[in-house]
């Protein structure tokens, strides 16, 4: 159970692991969703607490280290965008199984895009986002 914005969200265990791993390769903040058990249960802490108590990986170090410069991006909250590309994910997967949405694969960007039913991208999935790919974390 995760709060955002004043709602309440419930997801199982692997369903909000996945999230919070596109929401950080989203942002920049890691390459690829390619992270070990270690590296995605420090990112699903800082998503679901706000923190990262004690660091399991060295993702989770590097977090916890530089945490003044990751923390905020020109005003903007790596904790608050995580967890709001989280519930936008979640929000359009409802719709899609409301019958409002539907999901297409776009060859130009190589990703699955959810569509209007007229056939353009949804707004809120074209709605920018901030960028943590200049302090990117990178394996040794």
């Amino acid at each position: 159970m995760v709060e955002f914005l004043g709602y309440r969200f419930a997801f199982n265990t692997e369903d909000f692991e996945q999230r919070v791993t596109a929401a950080a390769v989203k942002l920049g903040l890691v390459e690829d969703n390619d992270l070990d058990e270690d590296e995605t249960e420090d990112l699903v802490e800082l998503a679901a607490d706000g923190l990262i108590e004690e660091p399991r990986s060295s993702l989770g170090r590097y977090l916890v280290r530089h945490w003044e410069q990751l923390s905020l991006i020109r005003g903007e909250s790596l904790v608050y965008w995580l967890r709001k590309l989280v519930f936008r994910g979640a929000w359009l997967d409802h719709r899609v199984k409301d019958g409002r949405l539907e999901v297409a694969w776009d060859d130009g960007a190589s990703e699955f895009a959810y569509l209007e039913p007229g056939g353009e991208r949804a707004l809120l999935e074209l709605a920018p986002t901030p960028s943590w790919h200049e302090l990117q974390f990178r394996r040794a």
